[in-house]
């Protein structure tokens, strides 16, 4: 039942709300490799990407420009073999000494639904980690996973559905994500994330959809036209979510939430209470 509401939530999105999804465009007219060329595949006319673990080494590649607003999305299909300490990611990051970044990192494991975690990084400080658990196995097809992001707020979308928001709070001193970011994704292990079963490898992700609708930051400093109404993300129907999409946010948060930062401590942090 609760993964038929959350469908009809994305159908009912999809068809009238906000999200969208990345066009298809050759991988090589905005991205290049990070690293693990010798574990990279590029398929059905460089509209798709394979990208591959082992013990040797993982990969990892990057956006050609940095943006400083827009809509940013990929459709990704993870591995399905035993994922035990890897991790699969798709997300946004700045590369200064203080860095901001926004994260999707889809955690692993045997015998269990993916986790995604999501976490927000501004002026180099993070620890604003939250996971869901997925109504759907993200292994057996491709699906979309977006982020919008302009001067109001960052909305993190699964299929057309909202399943986490950060606003800008800069007014009771909470800071946001200010600096120009590359569009990044990789697949890794961490110790954290437990001991991987090397006998599955290779461990391999697939990824499509490599349109950008972004504003393009000069020299990597994002300019006043970055929050231009022209650009259609900062128009005033993006600076909150519609009553559609909170009702799809606010039950992926009832139903899906597993972790949030927000409810650790003794006194939650003061954007909290807006970003529900």
């Amino acid at each position: 039942m609760a993964s038929s509401l959350l469908f009809l939530f994305a159908f009912l999105i999809a068809t009238f709300g906000h999200a969208r999804c990345a066009p298809d465009v050759p991988w090589s007219q905005n991205y290049v490799l990070l690293y693990g060329q010798d574990h990279t595949q590029l398929l059905n006319q460089e509209k798709e990407i394979q990208i591959s673990l082992d013990q040797v080494s993982g990969t990892g590649f990057k956006s050609l420009k940095a943006y400083g607003s827009g809509f940013f999305g990929m459709r990704m299909k993870l591995p399905n073999k035993d994922t035990t300490g890897i991790i699969t990611t798709f997300y946004l990051r700045s590369y200064t000494n203080n860095h901001d970044e926004l994260d999707f990192e889809f955690l692993g494991g045997k015998g269990q639904n993916y986790l995604l975690h999501t976490n927000v990084f501004t002026n180099g400080q993070g620890g604003r980690e939250q996971r869901i658990s997925l109504w759907f196995d993200p292994t057996e097809d491709f699906h979309d996973y977006q982020l919008i992001w302009n001067q109001h707020q960052v909305v993190w979308f699964v299929d057309g559905t909202p399943i986490r928001v950060f606003k800008n709070n800069q007014n009771i001193g909470v800071s946001y994500p200010v600096q120009a970011m590359q569009i990044e994704a990789s697949i890794w292990t961490a110790p954290w994330a437990g001991e991987p079963n090397w006998s599955q490898a290779p461990l391999q992700a697939h990824y499509q959809g490599f349109g950008i609708d972004g504003c393009p930051a000069q020299l990597n400093t994002i300019g006043s036209e970055c929050s231009s109404s022209t650009f259609e993300w900062n128009g005033e129907k993006y600076w909150k979510l519609d009553p559609q999409q909170q009702m799809a946010y606010e039950d992926v948060r009832n139903k899906h939430m597993i972790y949030d930062y927000c409810t650790v401590g003794p006194k939650a942090p003061p954007e909290c209470q807006s970003n529900q």
